[in-house]
Formats: C-alpha cells, sequence, structure tokens
C-alpha cells in the first residue's frame, strides 16, 4: 500500500462523511445567501466547529510534547463567566472585555504548565486538578446561574459574519496562520516536537525542556480562552455547567484522528482542524437523520478506532498481506 501523509485519512473519513450527506440527505449541500451572509448545513459545520478546532490547535501542541490537557473545558467555563460578567457589571469596552478574559486563559494555561514543567506532576494529573476545580470555580463566578447578556459586540464574536462567513471561522483561520508561524517558521515547533519524541536526548542537546512545556501549555489555555469567548458569544450567556462540558475529549480525538500520536513528537495542525470537521460532520449527519444525540458517542468512537487502525502501519501492512493473499 502507498505510504501517505498522517492526516491524509481525516480528509478520506470527512469526505466519505459528506458524500454520505450527499447521496442520503437531501439539500445537506445546498448554501444559500440571507442578508448579504452565507447559510447551509456546510457553514454551520464550520461554525459549530470552531470552538472544537481552536481548542484543537493549542492541544496539538501540547500533545506533541508528550502531554494532556483535561481542563481546556473548564478553562472556557471559567473564561465565558468572567467575559458575561464584566458584561453585566457595565463594563463598555469588547477590547477590555476580550483582553482580560485572554489574560485570564493565558493564567490558566501557565498554571498547568507550571505544575507539569517545574513540578514534573503528571500532565494528566496537573490538569485534572483545574478540570475538577476550574468548573466549580465558573459555578461561584456566577452564583450557580446561567448569565444572560446582551452587547452586540461581544455577540459579533460568536456569531458574527465577516466577508459572508460566520466571524468564528476567520478567527480559526487567524490562529492557525500565527500557529503555523510560530512553530514552523521558529525553533519553537522543532523544540516541541524534540521534547515530544526524546525528552532526554532534548535536555542534553540543550533544549529547555521546561520553557517548551510552559510555551504549549500556556498557548492551550490561551486557545481554550478564545474557545470560550467564542461559546459564550454564541449564546449571549454564559453557562458554567454546560460550556465546554467534554470537549477536552472532543480536541483530544480531533488531534489523534488529524494524524498526531499521543506519545508526542511530529504533530500536524492542518491534521487537527480536520479531525475537528470530522467530528462536527458526525454529529451534523446523526442529527440530520433524527437519531438521538446519544449515537454520537458510539459513532466517534468507531470512527476514531477506524481512522487509527488506519493510520497504523502494521495494521494497513496486514490488510495489504491479506488482500493479496485472497
Amino acid at each position: 500500500m502507498p505510504k501517505t501523509g498522517p492526516w491524509l485519512w481525516a480528509v478520506i473519513s470527512l469526505v466519505l462523511i459528506l458524500g454520505f450527506n450527499l447521496v442520503f440527505t437531501p439539500g445537506f449541500f445546498n448554501i444559500q445567501l440571507r442578508d448579504g451572509n452565507l447559510y447551509g448545513s456546510l457553514i454551520d459545520i464550520l461554525n459549530r466547529a470552531a470552538p472544537v478546532m481552536l481548542v484543537a490547535l493549542g492541544m496539538t501542541l501540547v500533545i506533541a510534547t508528550g502531554g494532556v490537557d483535561l481542563s481546556v473545558g473548564a478553562t472556557m467555563a471559567i473564561i465565558g463567566s468572567i467575559a458575561a460578567l464584566m458584561v453585566t457589571k457595565g463594563h463598555p469596552s469588547v477590547i477590555a472585555v476580550v483582553s482580560v478574559s485572554l489574560l485570564g486563559a493565558l493564567v490558566l494555561g501557565t498554571w498547568n504548565g507550571v505544575l507539569v514543567a517545574l513540578f514534573k506532576i503528571q500532565p494528566i494529573v496537573a490538569t485534572l486538578i483545574l478540570m475538577v476545580s476550574g468548573r466549580g470555580i465558573a459555578q461561584l463566578l456566577t452564583d450557580g446561574q446561567i448569565i444572560q447578556f446582551h452587547d452586540p459586540a461581544l455577540s459579533y464574536i460568536g456569531s458574527g459574519f465577516l466577508f459572508k462567513i460566520p466571524f468564528s471561522i476567520t478567527l480559526v483561520l487567524i490562529l492557525l496562520c500565527l500557529t503555523a508561524l510560530v512553530t514552523r517558521r521558529t525553533a519553537m515547533g522543532l523544540f516541541i516536537e524534540s521534547v515530544g519524541d526524546n525528552p532526554t536526548a532534548s535536555r542534553y542537546s540543550g533544549i529547555d525542556i521546561r520553557t517548551v512545556q510552559l510555551f504549549a501549555y500556556a498557548f492551550c489555555g490561551l486557545c481554550a480562552g478564545l474557545a470560550g469567548l467564542v461559546a459564550t458569544a454564541n449564546t449571549s450567556a454564559a453557562d458554567a455547567n454546560n460550556t465546554g462540558l467534554n470537549l477536552e475529549l472532543d480536541a483530544i480525538l480531533a488531534v489523534v484522528i488529524g494524524g498526531t500520536k499521543l506519545t508526542g513528537g511530529r504533530f500536524q495542525l492542518i491534521g487537527s482542524l480536520f479531525g475537528a470537521l470530522v467530528i462536527q460532520s458526525l454529529t451534523t449527519t446523526i442529527l440530520t437523520k433524527g437519531l438521538a444525540i446519544e449515537y454520537t458517542l458510539v459513532v466517534k468512537a468507531l470512527t476514531v478506532l477506524g481512522v487509527c487502525l488506519l493510520q497504523s502501519p502494521k495494521f494497513r501492512a496486514k490488510f495489504s498481506k491479506s488482500g493479496r493473499s485472497n
């Protein structure tokens, strides 16, 4: 079997899902222009996948270092609560609201990085601390209530349009370009892959492992904060219980589907975005066919299993030999 790129199977999976809808879901590919903006199922998939794609970019770097961040969902809830509180308290500047929120996200991500890089706590344990306590912090900030707000400038982040497409998609593209610029045009990307592939050799070669890990976790927190702003702005409400709930699992699945190994090393930014689109396409397809949302959990598991098997050289080799023997 010919050698393929690590994220090609994510693209193939996405094409198969869209192909299924092309055949069995009438009007799925219809895109309409209303009030100068584009609407349709494909646009909805991109828009609803935006929070997962934002988090997946940060999660990709963390996983590439050989770690994981389970706290991104709780970070989203905290940042959404902070933004909503600032608006309801009468803060007039959306720039200040966004700046303070993202600064808070950076602090939360750095906290995870300090636990992992400086105190040498296992990443799954270090981030589990914020995962458990973070949602409680968000509930304390909101007094356990859903905080609704009306601020057109802040709501624009989640529900506005730019160049006829949802603004959230533009945010994903901007963050992708910035992430690629930092990781592919500077030495940071090479350091991240080196630390994830062989931390001992990286240390002996002069790489400051602690700085690399701090950067990865701080950046992941920043991405989660931006995703929290998008999710909160989209509904014009901060829900400490449900904002970002289980999104850390979708982000990890997106990274794995996109071709980045959980053991660390080489990472695929574009692949992670395609992985997020695969997950959202599955969810949209199941809902469109009138099935219960619970089916998405089983379908996601089977999809991840299938893509991971296709990514495995040993499985492809055995499958190829079995095909030739028959």
